[in-house]
């Protein structure tokens, strides 16, 4: 049945992209935007539940949750880290929700950050592939690009995707992104650009890749009861899922679909009572363009196979009827790790309550967000609606 209590009544997000700002600074920032700043005051917040991926290794810094809090101006609540890889900040978003639907609390913060630009590339490439299974792929050398590229040349030779349908998802991305104010990138590219052959791992180009990113987000989940005490534009969480697979390719029985992507989904449309056909938006984990088209298929918007023709004929544009990353999804707007899957959730509040100024969807009463972590070892689904739909 139905999630039936737990209600978003503000999100915020900072800027991402190479920011002059500690991890704590930009934290600081996101919930002051999401407390404060959207009257919602910090002393209603009863907990908080923190999504960061790897902090040790880029900033020498453990045991987060605590520290972050206390920056912000919330010393002493209890506080806990969630991690799950690029799903550490949807992991700590289902915990919120499953704080407030048990009545354990009535209003907690949600928020995840991640400080990437303080390493080399390098080593933030290897830090990243922390999230992959070290025995059988890091240690040999198969880093995120190279495992997406696996994936990619399934799809095609399984399918028929091309170079080209890969490059259109970043076409659309950046144009998305291109009239997003917290992007970061925000200028539009062409097909010819996007296909420029600077091969990251084959058939992945540098446009097929999300960039490293700083950036934070937050949010606040009340309940029900409480909702109107703070707005009249809060969004409904009605279902969520999570799921979990092999972390190496080489145990899938597929590589042309993400098992967790499929299950949670399923999971999260049963909770709400819906379908993939009722969904009006999507925000999927973008990480590599070949992610959204399987994503696009994993929660049942496209068959499989039909993901890249979507994006092909407009479907997905923002204009399309079946919109997905509205705002421009991890490729465009960026990647900061644990913060990505908070920053989905905000993006799809936003949209519900009509609030995404350029970047608004026409209809926007239902909308799904999916966020996975590693090669899709982990992967939270959630869906929310409209709260007077």
């Amino acid at each position: 049945m139905p999630l039936k209590n737990t209600q978003i009544v503000s999100a915020a997000q900072t800027k991402f992209g190479s920011l002059d700002m500690s991890l704590r600074e930009m934290f600081a920032e996101a919930v002051d935007k999401a407390t404060v700043e959207a009257g919602v005051p910090k002393s209603e917040i009863q907990a908080a539940f923190v999504g960061t991926f790897i902090p040790e290794m880029l900033v020498h810094q453990g045991h987060t949750a605590p520290l972050l809090l206390d920056y912000a101006g919330l010393r002493g609540l209890p506080a806990t880290r969630h991690e799950a890889a690029c799903a550490s900040g949807a992991t700590a978003l289902r915990a919120g929700i499953m704080a407030i639907e048990s009545g354990f609390y009535d209003t907690v913060l949600v928020a995840g950050a991640e400080k990437m630009t303080s390493v080399t590339t390098n080593e933030a490439t290897e830090a990243l592939a922390a999230a992959a299974d070290d025995q059988f792929e890091s240690s040999v050398g198969l880093t995120f690009p190279g495992v997406f590229a696996i994936a990619a040349v399934a799809h095609m030779q399984k399918y028929g995707t091309t170079e080209e349908d890969m490059a259109r998802v970043s076409v659309k991305a950046h144009k998305n992104a291109s009239t997003n104010p917290l992007a970061q990138f925000q200028k539009e590219i062409t097909l010819e650009k996007a296909m420029t052959p600077r091969y990251v791992a084959w058939p992945l180009k540098l446009f097929d890749c999300s960039p490293i990113s700083d950036g934070a987000a937050a949010l606040v989940l009340t309940s029900t009861e409480k909702a109107k005490q703070y707005t009249d534009d809060s969004v409904s969480v009605i279902g969520t899922g999570q799921a979990s697979a092999s972390m190496n390719l080489a145990d899938r029985r597929e590589l042309t679909s993400f098992e967790a992507s499929v299950v949670a989904s399923k999971n999260a449309y049963k909770m709400a009572g819906l379908s993939a056909d009722d969904m009006d938006f999507a925000v999927v984990h973008d990480c590599f363009t070949i992610a959204e088209i399987i994503a696009s298929e994993d929660i049942g918007f496209f068959e499989p196979g039909k993901g890249a023709e979507a994006v092909k004929e407009g479907v997905t544009a923002l204009d399309g009827d079946r919109p997905i990353n509205p705002m421009g999804g991890l490729k465009a707007v960026g990647h900061p790790v644990g913060a990505t899957g908070v920053k989905q959730a905000s993006v799809v509040y936003k949209e519900i309550i009509g609030a995404a100024g350029p970047n608004q969807i026409a209809k926007h009463d239902t909308g799904i967000m999916h966020n996975f972590g590693g090669t899709g070892a982990s992967c939270v689904v959630n869906i929310f609606r409209r709260s007077d739909a």
